[in-house]
């Protein structure tokens, strides 16, 4: 399929290399875009072990992998390969199926596809954000999505719903990349781990346009190629798949220069393929004074530590004489001190790394540039969760070098473009066959591609500036049949300029234009936020997942017309005809909303404005027994209706009228039976209530609040408990190992080490939430939540920021912001982000937020030490209600219900069935579908205690869960400047229960 471009380009390239002197050697054939650049003869030997479909932390079965198949298309230098997986679900429920896996660096997710009714139907590419609300919505109705997506650097998850009891489900994953070259070959490495665990597994392997038969590193060391017409083939089948290394692949690699062209749409993209020949390395001159970076967050214990001191070595050595300055690098940055190196020897500085520990979130922009000093080492895995993900810039004569042993547990890409954009290179490998490569890569001068430009051919994107690997490639976007592309490479301060010639009917080639994305979108990953929209325009318009853009399969034809999302081909022509005569549902306007939203707030005000007795009340209420009893009948809420239908009359107003003409009733029947003089006296008893709530009182001054200590009860807890201050961080440490994956773990130790003072500590703990699960907006939150908690509001600002990117469309996520901004001190910001609560329109499941938001937004603006501007607020929902006392139940676990009691001291219970009390307790609408808020509000406090309970009622969740966390704020003289609350972080079994969180006890 190759055509050659014409020999005297090819030959002038080769010239070109000699002319530098060489520059690139056996030992430095490391690509800086991507973790390609592997130089060791093989993959790790290594225990290879897939994540479990879906991680069971409680009881039920998980989703597991029954059959495997993997097909590999290799043409010349690229590779595609497709993975079929059989999903199983042995259990009796009906279950989402997650896989959650890493690629190799270069490697990119190309498509996906879902089985629909017995036929694989291929995704289409959406924005990540609308692809996942999307995905959860039709999830919740019980109907066939199928997501792909990027998490953090070449992180990816896919979910499936979905998998019924007892049976199956399949998925196809297409995975293509431009091979490396390696002392002259080809190098492909199989992601042969996703495969692991596999009951049935077979590979196939079929390779075009090379000289010889590939041969295998690795896992099966049996696989046998033989010729099949004019390619080279392999098969081979297995059962119970359980690899105890990676597999690669390394095949002769053509040595002429060849170009590929690929037409997408009305445009042509091409493609140059350089071979560089064979070429030495010349050394580089090394700084005196370095700054070494050292990533000592959690993931950093993955690396290969001992491989990094090994290159080391061999960097300390070229130095000789020298000075390093030392940052550790977490959750926060940490000046660690300054080293002097004596003849290559690094000891001290060494034996400081050796007991560094690997510990919290990364932060890898906590540090700032020194300018006397000549370079940067950075060693990590570049996988940043914590902090704002600013970068800091170098001066013009310094460079940054990145050393990255992680492979695909790494963000390549962004460390790769990181480097370059700072004049210096990563170099990246595994094993300690890689170190010597790695090494040398480092201390080598490489050349750099310059001055490129095209005639003909515009867009122009390398793969890497460096000329590194001996191989170069660049792509873009054909303006005319015939074009030329120069350029130069430059090192050892020689230029040597070229040009060679691209014909638009060259060979065709199937992944040239989303190479060229994909480059594309590595230059971008340097900064990423600021390259977001950019991102995921390519992802979306070449159809690759991206940080940016996912890939979703739908079941039905309706819904690719509802949430208006292009059709895949097999059912094209059907949602075009849908689209041309279905009127698609409209959306509320703004102003429908607010006029909806101002009616509900006028009946909370009413509420407000009302005087409610504080006497007992004049017939009793069913017993807690038949409260509980009427609980636990029950059923639990199955799905929200589809569309949002205008709001019916309010309960709380119907329950406002019905209390206004009970009483009425009442007090007639008291007067026939008792008479006028009786009924003087209960209306003077009235009138003292009112006098006595009239008397000028601040509200909740005369309220304390006891909260219910709640300890968990596991062995590792009761340890800690007994531990002493000193000596608590330490057995965490010795802990950690066994509850590596446990949320709860982190979550009672930070509480612990918080109520023991060791404030530091425990943030550093509770930061590695944010390293655990990769984009897990229901773990950020509960992270979100304890940094409040710890009143760390500037680090809970940055976390929800991450959750309101990952869940726009979920209401929580900008009333959890609004709220971190204020208690930062950005109160003006903060109200902007809850009226976005008030003013936009939600899922029907959502209900009454908007009234929970307004109360937090009111008391902000009313509390505030300044002014703050309100004039984008309408003013029918401006007005604060001070409150004695309010409670807000929070919780992580979505299609969940969780429910909020609280017991006044008439022994009434608000709660979902009795949203106004007597004595005038109000309860929002109870959210059975996960997260809350649900509120409970009470303007005059009777006298006496309020028990304060959680309960949790049952869930719909489609994965196999564990424990849900609740986070409960209790509050006093709510809306006026002696407010005062408490929070409490608990957690629930995941069976039905009740827990006790505290009690109001007034005056």
């Amino acid at each position: 399929m190759q055509r050659n471009i014409l020999v005297a380009a090819s030959a002038a390239i080769l010239a070109v290399v000699a002319a530098l002197g060489g520059g690139l050697d056996a030992h430095s054939q490391q690509t800086t875009r991507d973790a390609r650049q592997r130089t060791e003869p093989g993959p790790p030997v290594s225990a290879l072990t897939a994540p479990p479909l879906i991680r069971s932390t409680g009881t039920g079965m998980p989703v597991r992998l029954r059959d495997a198949a993997m097909r590999v298309d290799i043409d010349g230098g690229f590779a595609r390969s497709t993975l079929l997986l059989t999903l199983y679900n042995p259990g009796d429920r009906i279950l989402e199926g997650t896989l959650e896996f890493p690629l190799q660096a270069g490697q990119q997710v190309t498509g996906f596809a879902l089985d629909i009714e017995g036929v694989l139907r291929d995704a289409v590419p959406v924005p990540k954000t609308k692809a996942q609300q999307v995905f959860e919505s039709i999830e919740r109705r019980n109907v066939d999505p199928g997501l792909l997506e990027q998490t953090a650097g070449n992180h990816f998850r896919l979910r499936v719903y979905p998998v019924p009891p007892r049976g199956t489900r399949q998925v196809r994953i297409v995975i293509d990349e431009a091979m490396s070259r390696q002392e002259g070959d080809w190098r492909l490495a199989l992601p042969v781990e996703l495969l692991a665990g596999a009951e049935a597994f077979s590979l196939d392997v079929q390779a075009h346009g090379v000289r010889a038969a590939p041969k295998t590193v690795g896992a099966f060391e049996d696989l046998r190629f033989a010729r099949s017409g004019r390619a080279w083939r392999a098969r081979i089948a297995r059962s119970d798949f359980r690899p105890r290394t990676g597999l690669a692949l390394r095949m002769p690699a053509a040595e002429d220069a060849r170009v590929y062209v690929q037409q997408v749409g009305d445009e042509r993209y091409a493609l140059v393929d350089v071979p560089l020949g064979a070429v030495t390395a010349e050394a580089r001159r090394l700084p005196k004074r370095v700054g070494l970076l050292w990533d000592a967050s959690a993931s950093g214990r993955k690396r290969d530590i001992a491989g990094e001191f090994a290159v080391l070595d061999r960097y300390f050595a070229a130095m000789g004489e020298g000075r390093v300055q030392l940052r550790l690098l977490r959750d926060i940055g940490e000046d660690a001190g300054s080293f002097d190196i004596r003849d290559g020897d690094w000891s001290r500085l060494r034996a400081m790394l050796e007991k560094t520990v690997y510990d919290g979130a990364s932060d890898l922009g906590d540090w700032t540039p020194d300018p006397a000093l000549g370079e940067y080492l950075l060693v990590s895995d570049g996988l940043q969760n914590y902090g704002s993900g600013v970068f800091p810039e170098l001066g013009d004569a310094q460079a940054l070098y990145v050393l990255n042993s992680a492979g695909a547990a790494s963000d390549s890409a962004r460390l790769a473009a990181l480097a370059e954009a700072r004049g210096g290179r990563m170099v990246a490998w595994q094993g300690s066959a890689g170190v010597a490569a790695a090494a040398d890569a480092l201390l080598s001068i490489t050349p750099r591609l310059a001055q490129l430009e095209g005639q003909g051919i515009v867009d122009l994107q390398p793969q890497s500036w460096l000329a590194d690997g001996r191989v170069l490639r660049i792509a873009g976007r054909l303006t005319e049949p015939q074009a030329r592309l120069r350029f130069a490479v430059v090192g050892q301060g020689k230029a040597i300029r070229f040009d060679a010639p691209i014909d638009a009917d060259a060979a065709p080639g199937a992944q040239v234009a989303q190479l060229w994305a994909n480059w594309r979108i590595a230059v971008l990953a340097e900064a990423p936020e600021r390259h977001r929209a950019e991102i995921a325009r390519l992802g979306q318009r070449f159809g690759i997942v991206t940080p940016g853009t996912s890939l979703l399969v739908l079941e039905t034809a309706e819904d690719y017309v509802r949430y208006d999302i292009p059709a895949p081909a097999d059912i094209a022509v059907r949602v075009d005809a849908l689209r041309a005569t279905q009127a698609r549902e409209q959306a509320q306007t703004r102003d429908q909303r607010l006029d909806q939203v101002a009616s509900r707030f006028a009946e909370r005000l009413a509420w407000w404005q009302r005087e409610f007795p504080k006497r007992a009340p004049p017939r009793p209420k069913p017993n807690r027994d038949e409260v509980a009893a009427a609980g636990a009948e029950r059923p639990v809420a199955m799905a929200p209706p589809p569309a949002s239908p205008p709001p019916p009359p309010s309960p709380v107003a119907e329950n406002l009228d019905r209390m206004v003409v009970m009483e009425q009733a009442e007090a007639a029947s008291r007067q026939r039976e008792a008479g006028n003089a009786r009924a003087s006296a209960e209306a003077a008893l009235a009138a003292a209530d009112a006098a006595a709530d009239d008397g000028g009182s601040v509200p909740g001054e005369d309220v304390s609040i006891r909260l219910q200590p709640w300890a968990p009860d596991s062995e590792y807890a009761r340890r800690l408990r007994d531990a002493s201050p000193d000596a608590l961080y330490a057995l965490y440490l010795d802990e950690r190992d066994s509850h590596v994956d446990s949320t709860a773990f982190y979550l009672d130790v930070a509480d612990l080490l918080l109520k023991k003072g060791r404030r530091s500590e425990a943030l550093r703990v509770l930061s590695n939430l944010a390293e655990l699960k990769l984009e897990n907006r229901h773990v950020l939150r509960v992270l979100g939540y304890r940094l409040m908690q710890a009143e760390d509001y500037a680090r809970a600002v940055q976390i929800f920021r991450e959750v309101l990117r990952l869940a726009d469309e979920e209401p929580q996520s900008h009333r959890d912001l609004g709220l971190a901004l204020a208690g930062a001190g950005d109160r003006q910001q903060g109200i902007v982000h809850l009226y976005d609560v008030a003013a936009r329109s939600w899922d029907a499941r959502f209900s009454e937020v908007e009234l929970v938001a307004l109360n937090e937004l009111n008391a902000i603006v009313a509390t505030s030490p300044t002014p703050l501007d309100t004039a984008f607020i309408d003013p029918r929902v401006l007005k604060n209600m001070p409150l004695d006392l309010r409670v807000v139940l929070v919780w992580d676990s979505d299609n969940s219900d969780m429910d909020l009691w609280v017991t006044d001291p008439n022994g009434e219970r608000c709660y979902y069935g009795n949203k106004l009390t007597y004595q005038g307790g109000l309860l929002s609408d109870d959210f059975t579908g996960g997260y809350g808020p649900e509120e409970f509000v009470l303007k005059d406090a009777k006298p006496g205690k309020y028990k304060v309970q959680a309960n949790f009622f049952g869930d719909r969740q489609q994965i196999v869960t564990g424990a849900t966390t609740l986070t409960l704020r209790l509050s006093t003289g709510w809306g006026t400047r002696t407010q005062r609350d408490q929070v409490v972080t608990l957690r629930l079994s995941g069976q039905s229960e009740t827990v006790l969180v505290g009690e109001f006890e007034v005056k």
